[in-house]
């Protein structure tokens, strides 16, 4: 039994080491492929193994089973969190730094909190809010290299409003998850959400890119193609498997805490795969929305102790 909770623990590493590369991976493609024709390749690609590890659960009915409200609600979540991210994700990445950019994945747990307290009455103790105040600080310190004021001035470009973008779209994705998909299984909103996501980043593409942008993927370079097999099998299939089996092991709070390792593998990545320069900022900025994602992790956690200490 420990040995298979220790293999599980060394998932939910792997997991968020899959999620860091994401970005270096993801720069990788944004740089040598248009972005919304690769991405719907990734989600198309990312949906067909979704699609096997549901047949082989046993599982391929619940997609039948789905109301039209559910599909409805799939749709939503496809379009914020498919759609809207991946287009936020490639574009940023044509410009920022991918170890930078990853900065931004402290962010989604902050707002998530933000906007589930004020339309869900969530609680929030200190600890959350200090945790809060830390990875907000943090992640706009290493995007605004150094200066988060930075972010608002004339100076900033477009591809930093994307990244917050990326942000924004996850917790959209969240919310609409919370709000309508409450009744559908996790693995089974994750396949409908990859596909209906991969079939509206292909109407985009075909529309905004024209179908050129599909003969531009042939002439991609080789490196670019190894990226987005990963991004579409690694960063999204396997990680998520590893993720679900990590809730269903350890339960949701000890899983979601390696989340704070995506934006330091991220960074450790970027450096390594793109040689990109570890500055001052995005250390200092990357140790702190670390530590603010911990905080608010272990700040859930005593929350929910304290609750359980309540019904007993």
């Amino acid at each position: 039994m420990h040995t298979h909770r220790t293999f599980t623990h060394l998932q939910l590493i792997g997991m968020a080491a899959l999620w860091g590369a994401s970005w270096p991976w993801g720069r990788a493609v944004a740089q040598a492929m248009p972005p919304l024709a690769a991405a719907s390749l990734r989600f198309g690609l990312a949906s067909a193994v979704l699609l096997l590890w549901l047949w082989r659960s046993g599982r391929l009915g619940s997609l039948r089973a789905l109301s039209a409200r559910q599909w409805g609600g799939l749709t939503a979540a496809a379009a914020v969190g498919v759609l809207g991210y991946s287009v936020c994700f490639l574009w940023a990445l044509q410009t920022v730094p991918a170890g930078k950019a990853a900065m931004v994945v402290a962010l989604n747990p902050v707002l998530t909190l933000v906007f589930a307290v004020l339309l869900f009455r969530e609680r929030c103790n200190a600890v959350m809010c200090l945790g809060l105040g830390l990875a907000v600080t943090g992640a706009l310190y290493a995007l605004g290299g150094g200066n988060p004021l930075a972010l608002l001035s004339a100076a900033s470009g477009a591809d930093e409003w994307l990244l917050l973008g990326c942000a924004a779209c996850w917790v959209a994705y969240t919310l609409v998850g919370r709000t309508v998909l409450t009744r559908v299984e996790a693995l089974t909103t994750t396949t409908a959400t990859a596909l209906l996501g991969a079939l509206l980043l292909l109407a985009c593409s075909l529309v905004l890119e024209g179908p050129q942008a599909w003969t531009a993927l042939v002439h991609a370079p080789a490196a670019a193609w190894y990226s987005l097999v990963a991004l579409a099998v690694g960063a999204t299939a396997l990680a998520y498997a590893w993720y679900l089996q990590g809730v269903q092991e350890l339960g949701a709070g000890a899983a979601a805490a390696y989340m704070a390792l995506v934006p330091l593998f991220g960074m450790l990545f970027s450096s390594v795969w793109q040689g990109e320069a570890l500055t001052a900022s995005l250390l200092g900025g990357g140790a702190a929305a670390i530590l603010g994602m911990l905080l608010m992790t272990a700040g859930r956690m005593r929350l929910a102790g304290t609750g359980q200490q309540a019904k007993a």
